[in-house]
């Protein structure tokens, strides 16, 4: 199983499921962040603490430990 933190810079993914529930759950599907949604990572921060990725227009930063709950799907 493959997650959004194990993508590389310029990596397009479609997401296949999000392992979390409440309020994380509903902060990242009104970001645009669910199931089939088209992802494309634009940068990690040094450590990959943080990684930038762009969903449709808005581009949103998420922490390494809710990357790590999105798992995804190369296209």
């Amino acid at each position: 199983m493959k997650t959004l933190l194990d993508c590389e810079k310029a990596c397009v993914v479609k997401v296949l499921k999000l392992n979390t529930k409440g309020d994380l759950k509903q902060r990242l599907i009104s970001f645009g962040i669910m199931k089939e949604a088209i992802v494309e990572v634009l940068e990690h921060a040094p450590g990959k603490s943080t990684i930038e990725i762009k969903v449709g227009k808005m581009r949103v930063a998420l922490r390494a430990q809710e990357a790590e709950l999105i798992e995804v799907q190369k296209i």
